[in-house]
């Protein structure tokens, strides 16, 4: 039994061929692509990094999916907190990133074009003590028994929410002790954190269930009372019993 070779023509030879063969030779070249295409589509992923290697990402994503990203030479990657050249080294086990690029539903496979290092915003909820005027930062005391030193930056928004009102603009000087806050902050911090959104609510009353830790006074400076002038030159020292 013999079988007999499939030849694809070349550019040159299909001009050579009749037109319905041709025809024919287009739709499949066609048909072909177009199937490529269907298995490809772009896609982006976010998760939390497993595993990390030269080539490729394991990602655990917010379903608790295991994900497989490729990287190659084309791959741009970025961390916001990155001041120099950021790649796949930098890259660690529990980093968080998102992920955007070409998944190829056959292999299941995503192969990345961007990766990005992302924070998670966290938001803090509490009563507001311990202002602290000049450092620009305040105390929040939670429920569970636990308290974090805010700190407020030109880059925070602070909004006061009122039933009457409704949302307004603030800022630090409408804090106060005992108002209910809350606090939205991607610092990695877990006990002072730079707040990026501060919304403050006067109209509600404090938390029962928290208790606002005590707070030692800050050590005041002595000054030595100066000599007291006579008016003839002399000064008189004063007499300490």
């Amino acid at each position: 039994m013999s079988f007999a070779a499939t030849i694809t023509p070349t550019p040159t030879e299909r001009i050579k061929l009749p037109i319905d063969q041709q025809i024919n030779d287009l739709k499949s070249r066609i048909a072909s692509r177009v199937a490529e295409l269907k298995l490809v589509e772009r896609r982006g992923i976010i998760g939390t990094v497993t595993e990390v290697s030269d080539t490729q990402l394991t990602l655990n994503d917010s379903q608790n999916n295991t994900r497989f990203v490729d990287v190659d030479e084309l791959t741009k990657f970025s961390s916001p907190s990155a001041k120099g050249n950021f790649g796949i080294s930098d890259i660690t086990k529990g980093s968080k990133i998102g992920v955007l690029g070409l998944y190829n539903k056959q292999s299941r496979r995503l192969l990345a074009r961007f990766a990005d290092i992302v924070s998670y915003p966290t938001t803090i909820s509490g009563t507001v003590y311990g202002i602290d005027a000049q450092d620009f930062s305040f105390k929040v005391a939670m429920e569970n028994s636990k308290s974090v030193t805010v700190d407020i930056e030109s880059i925070t928004k602070t909004s006061s929410y009122m039933k009457d009102g409704g949302i307004t603009k603030a800022g630090f000087t409408k804090l106060k002790e005992g108002q209910r806050v809350l606090v939205t902050t991607t610092s990695k911090d877990p006990n002072r954190f730079i707040a990026s959104r501060v919304l403050i609510f006067p109209d509600l009353l404090a938390n029962p269930k928290i208790s606002i830790p005590a707070i030692a006074p800050k050590p005041t400076t002595i000054l030595e009372t100066p000599p007291t002038s006579t008016g003839s030159g002399k000064k008189l020292t004063p007499i300490v019993r």
